[in-house]
């Protein structure tokens, strides 16, 4: 048995260090937290998708009592712009999460199934997504959801 070593690359910025552009985008997902439904969890998720034409679409978590029937701040906002712009590859994603105590210290990072349906962004377009996942201490700023989702699974996999 060899043993192999998995090294992900990412930075971690102030909102200052990042562009105008990306700036904006973090901003765009912390308003959207306000557009969360979150009366079982209080915890509130908003997400922002750049398009490649400029455009931003943002989505936040959405509970239901049966909780299954919920969908994510990420797949709320990619599923929207895939519905209005789907001629739109989606470039960056940010994403912002607060509680009762207000924005978190840390960033989260998109659940498993935020993870695939990035993935299938990123395959359906051919090019990545960069992730900025913000916290008040900094925004962890990600490449491609690959350095989140190694060992990915992909409609090419199916073909081999």
């Amino acid at each position: 048995m060899k043993e192999q070593t998995l090294n992900i690359n990412y930075q971690i910025a102030q909102l200052s260090e990042l562009n105008e552009t990306e700036q904006t985008l973090i901003r765009k997902a912390m308003e959207a937290t306000h557009n969360s439904y979150a009366n079982y969890s209080h915890f509130y998720v908003g997400a922002a998708c750049l398009l490649a034409d400029g455009r931003i679409v943002i989505g936040a978590n959405q509970e239901n009592a049966a909780f299954p029937s919920g969908l994510c701040a990420e797949r709320s906002a990619i599923f929207g712009a895939q519905s209005n712009y789907p001629e739109q590859a989606i470039t960056t994603l940010a994403i912002a999460a607060r509680n009762a105590n207000g924005f978190l210290k840390s960033p989260i990072s998109p659940c498993g199934a935020c993870r695939q349906v990035i993935l299938e962004m990123e395959d359906r377009y051919k090019q990545p997504v960069r992730i900025l996942l913000y916290g008040e201490a900094g925004i962890y700023c990600f490449g491609s959801i690959k350095d989140l989702l190694p060992f990915s699974f992909v409609d090419a996999n199916m073909k081999e």
